[in-house]
Formats: C-alpha cells, structure tokens, sequence
C-alpha cells in the first residue's frame, strides 16, 4: 500500500502539472487574436512624447518572411495574453540575426548612428518594416537586386539629405548614368547595383583594408562579374604591381571611373578612342612620378602626341592608333615580356592590324623617345638632323623675305607720304606721347593677360615667360596704363587744347543722325554725304569707350591685385565679380581695336597704307577737309598758315 502510494503521487502531480501547461498553451493568443486590436489603424501608443503607430496590415504580414513562417508571439515572446499588463518589448533583429548584426555593427551606418550625428540608414530602411519584410528574391523586395539602387538612393540621392551628413549624393547620380545603373533601370539582375560593391550590412570606407572598395581589394571586387577580365588583369604590369603593394598602380576604378562608369563607345567615358591616351594614360605616364620613383620614362604621351597617330587622334580620328592598340587594354606587359603586345617580336604583329604587310625591318625605328631624348640609331640621327638643318634654313629664308619686305614697304609708304602735300597738324607731341603709352601698355596687357588665361595658346609660347615674370610685366603695365589715364585727365583740365578737346568729344544729337546718313550713303541710298567736325562720331565713340574701359579695367585689376584686402572688406565674391569684368572687359577691349580702331587707322583704303598722324602728328590738308568739312577752326588756321608761309 505504501508504495502504491509513492508512486501514485507523483503520478497525479506530473498529470496535472501537464493538463495546466496544456491548457496555457491552448489560451497563448493566435496571430487573429492579435489582430483583432492591431488591424485597426488608429491603434497606436506614445514614446516620448512621440506617437508611434501600432497598426499591423495583415495581408502584409501574410506575404512577409516573418508571417509565413512565425506566429506573432514567435517573436514577441514576452506577450502572455490579449490585455498587455506590461508593454511588449521592441523586438532586436539581431536575436535571430546575430550574424548580419554583427556585420552592420561595423558599418559606416552604424558609426554614424552611433556617433550622435544624422541618422543613417537601420534595418528597417533597407529592408522594410517587421511586419512586411520579403525574401529578397521577391520583386516587391526593397532588396531585390534590381529594387536596391533605388533603395540606397532614398538617402544618397537627395542632395541636402547626404550633404548633411558631409556627404555627396554625386556617386549615387553619377551611378545612374552609368552602364550598370541604365542595364539594371531595364531590367538586368546581373548588372552590378550598390550591394556587389560595397557590401550589404558591413558597409566600410574605402580606406579600410577591409573594405570591398578599399584600392588593393578593387580588383577582386570587379572580378565577381568580370572574372575572365581580373585573370588577365592580375597577370599584366599594372595587376603584378598592385600585388606588390604599389598603389601607383592603377586598378579598375583608375581608368574606368568609380561610379560613372561609361561604355568605351561612350565620348564622355575615360577609355573612349578621344580620351584614352591623351587624358587617361596620361595621368600616370606624361608625369615624372613613375620615372624618378620607379624608373619607367615618362614624356610617353607627349611623343605619341606629336606623332602621326596623337595628331591624328586630336583631330578627331578613331581609326588612328592609340595607347591601347599598341599596348593592349588589359593585358598591358614590359615589352620585355616575351606575351607583351609590343616584345620587338610581336611588333610586326601589333603594327600589322593597321598597317597590312609590315615586317619585322618595318618596326625597328622607336616609337616613343627614351625619357625624352632621341635615341642613338641611324634613323633618329638623321631625323634629327634634317629638323635642326630645316629649322635654321626656315628662319633663314623667312626672315630674309620679311626684311625684304619691310625694306619695301618703308620706302614706298614713305615715297606715297611725301607726294601727300600740303600737310597738316592732327596730333601734338603731347598726344602722341600719350598715344603711344597706351598703344604699348595695352598690347602688354592683352599679351600677358591672356598668356594667363590660356596657358596652352601660341601667344603664351610665344611670350616664353614663366608665371612669375608674366604676373610682374603683366603689373607693371597695368600701373604704365592706369598712370597715363591719369595723367589725361590732368591733361584734359588744365591745358587749353585739354578743354578744347573735350568739347570737340562730346556727343551729340548730330552724331546718331551722321551715323546713319554714313550707312546710307555708302549703301547708296542716298547722294548726300555727312558732314564731320574734328571728331567723327566714330572717333567719338571709340574715345569715350576707352576712357570707360581704362576706368573699369584699372578698377577691376587694383581688386583682382588687392584680392585679400577687398575680400576681407567687402566680401569674397566682389573679387569673383571682378576678375569676371576684368577678363571680358578685355576681350571686348581688344576685339574693339582689331575689329574698329585697326579699320580706321590701316583697312580704310583713304588712309592706305596707314594713317600717320600716331606717329608724326600729321595728316593731308585735303584728306582733312575730306573728312573734316564742319572744322572749320582747324581749317582756317591752315589756310592762314599756308599764306604766311607763301608771303615769306
């Protein structure tokens, strides 16, 4: 009896020990029991002083990976029942995805979350909300790997968002335009979206060893989808020496872009035809960084520039050869290297898929010049030869035939200046002095100015100068220009031919209707010609826009020159302002000269060859009276000049 009793005990107690579990597990609320509450819209709670929705869409969470495969209380696990005693805790994606947590934790997402700064990107903006998050193979998936440019471009495609944060949204716009981001816009699921190279959850700088996009891993990380390109890649100069550890070494990134990666057919893409050899090779090998740090010649672009292949390039060709024809793309060796596109015996070879029928005799004159100088074979010294022999022999016979010329032309300008009498006084001394100050300081100015503006043109090799002697000319006649206007205005104020000047300038009603009776009757439309005084209107307007211009190109120049002392006391963008007037100030300037003031002293046939007066001071008493009808001021007083001299 006592031991039916020990064991009966224990019996009944696990039997009702398992009935009370039974039945708890029978009442632990379902999803619908849950829903019943959180199906409403309207349902939500307040955390800190935030509202914070409760809502649950059930259809979503049906389609979701969480719904299909857990019950509510799967996850909240802390819910006993219907009525909350206490409020449910968040949930923490890393308690069933510790994995992915730990990868995110080192990202530059969760860096900046935990640095205090702007709010980066957590798991629910990538991937959704709990309750409606799908298998990333799901069209719907923001994950999906056609869906996640876009998903990543929710933030780093709005401009002040990512700025913000000190960030360019440039990457992700640059991206989209590119040939991954325009095949995966039509549909590619192989075109590589963000996630294939930077990662999905451990997102790191690019200048983390560990990073996917880190210099040394750019490679590797391509060659995920361009493998058989990586093979050959790593087995060329570039890929050996970026397995050295040589960060000069261009990878992948270096010469295709990062983000704006564009087809080579593409103009704007940087292996184009037109950009290859003159913009992108060039960034490493026209440089003295790889001659005097790894011994490899520079000076390699320039030479292939001044062949016929570079000039030909220049000028638009895309059949002419460049850097990759020669050299191959990725597959670049030492020509040391016996597989090398350019070995001397594979030369016949390469050379032969433009040039059909060349031979090995065909290539063995050089085509680049070693570090810049010619090299020592028959060939290179004849050529040289001829180009020093032509040079002198060029100088030679075109100086002579330019001196020639002038001897000439002096004569017979002068022989045409002496048959034109009686002459008489247009400029005093006086003027042509000031004249020629500012012919001189101009044509400075203008020479120097655009030397600066155009540092590749002919006037800047023209002038030889380097920058610091061109910016201290360039100054000095500055100062020579602003110094003479000056010095006319004193002129023009306290001398009586100064204020006669002035008057015989100033602008009139007459001088708009002379200008148009000038065009009328050179168009023959009508019989009579204007009448001038000492100025034409032309000469009038030609004065006062130079005295404008002086001004404002003086004004202008002082601020450009005082840059640091009109920046800190007006503002920085005065001198912006400024250096914008000076230069198209100028172009007008010089363009006003060559095109009007060269016209009236040299291209108008009635004063051919040149009008004098600049120089002597003189002109044609009958060309004046041509010209100068209405001075009759002028006019008298030569006439009473010539009666003098005729009584003498």
């Amino acid at each position: 009896m006592k031991v039916s009793s020990r064991i009966l005990v224990p019996a009944v107690v696990l039997f009702l020990l398992g009935w009370v579990l039974t039945a708890r597990a029978e009442h632990k609320p379902k999803d619908q029991d849950c829903l019943s509450c959180h199906s409403d819209r309207t349902l939500s709670t307040e955390t800190n002083g935030q509202k914070t929705s409760l809502y649950v869409d059930a259809a979503k969470l049906k389609q979701s990976v969480h719904g299909a495969m857990f019950t509510c209380v799967d996850c909240h696990k802390d819910v006993k029942g219907l009525a909350h005693e206490t409020p449910p805790k968040k949930i923490a994606c890393a308690d069933c995805h510790a994995d992915a947590q730990d990868a995110y934790a080192h990202s530059t997402h969760a860096q900046a979350n935990k640095s205090g700064g702007a709010q980066a990107a957590t798991c629910e903006d990538c991937h959704g909300g709990s309750h409606e998050i799908l298998a990333t193979n799901d069209s719907q998936s923001p994950v999906n790997h056609p869906n996640i440019p876009a998903t990543c471009g929710r933030c780093h495609g709005q401009k002040f968002l990512m700025e913000s944060s000190g960030v360019s949204a440039q990457p992700f716009i640059s991206y989209q335009d590119s040939v991954h981001g325009r095949a995966t816009e039509k549909g590619s699921t192989k075109a590589a979206v963000c996630t294939d190279c930077h990662g999905a959850h451990e997102i790191i700088p690019a200048n983390n060893a560990k990073s996917p996009i880190y210099k040394f891993n750019v490679p590797t990380t391509c060659g995920k989808c361009h493998s058989e390109i990586t093979k050959t890649f790593d087995e060329s100069a570039h890929g050996l020496a970026i397995a050295r550890g040589n960060s000069s070494s261009p990878v992948c990134t270096d010469c295709h872009g990062i983000h704006s990666i564009k087809s080579h057919h593409d103009p704007n893409s940087p292996v184009s035809q037109q950009n290859l050899s003159k913009d992108t090779c060039a960034r490493c090998h026209e440089g003295v960084r790889l001659s005097s740090e790894f011994g490899v010649p520079g000076n390699r672009v320039s030479s292939y520039m001044d062949s016929y292949h570079g000039l030909a390039s220049e000028g638009g060709s895309v059949v002419a050869a460049n850097c990759s024809s020669c050299h191959g793309v990725h597959n670049i060796l030492p020509s040391n290297d016996p597989r090398s596109t350019i070995n001397r015996a594979n030369l016949d070879a390469t050379c032969g898929k433009c040039h059909k029928g060349v031979t090995q005799k065909f290539v063995l004159t050089p085509v680049h010049l070693a570090d810049g100088i010619h090299p020592r074979d028959i060939g290179s010294i004849a050529t040289k030869w001829v180009r020093w022999i032509y040079l002198v022999l060029i100088a030679v016979v075109i100086g002579a035939m330019l001196l020639h010329n002038v001897i000439v032309w002096r004569s017979k300008a002068l022989a045409r200046r002496r048959l034109q009498n009686p002459m008489m006084v247009r400029m005093t001394v006086n003027q042509r002095w000031q004249h020629l100050v500012l012919l001189v300081s101009f044509i400075v100015l203008v020479l120097t100015g655009f030397a600066l503006k155009f540092p590749d043109s002919w006037i800047a090799t023209a002038l030889g100068m380097g920058e610091q002697l061109r910016s201290i000319v360039h100054r000095i006649a500055g100062v020579v220009l602003i110094s003479a206007g000056i010095y006319h205005v004193f002129y023009l104020a306290s001398t009586r031919e100064g204020r006669r000047l002035v008057r015989d300038l100033a602008p009139g009603p007459k001088d708009l209707k002379d200008a148009v009776g000038t065009i009328l009757y050179h168009l023959n439309l009508t019989r009579e010609k204007p009448q001038f005084g000492r100025f034409t209107y032309g000469e009038k307007v030609e004065y006062w826009a130079l005295v404008w211009g002086t001004a404002l190109m003086g004004a202008t120049g002082i601020m450009i020159w005082a840059k640091v002392w009109v920046g800190n006391m007006l503002a920085r963008w005065w001198v912006d302002v400024a250096t914008a007037v000076h230069f198209y100030e100028a172009i007008l300037a010089t363009l006003a000269i060559v095109v009007w003031h060269f016209y009236q002293v040299i291209g108008d046939p009635d004063v051919y060859p040149m009008n004098w007066a600049w120089w002597d001071g003189k002109m044609p008493v009958d060309h004046y009276r041509e010209e100068h009808g209405l001075d009759t001021e002028a006019l008298n007083e030569e006439s009473q000049s010539e009666e003098d001299t005729q009584k003498e």
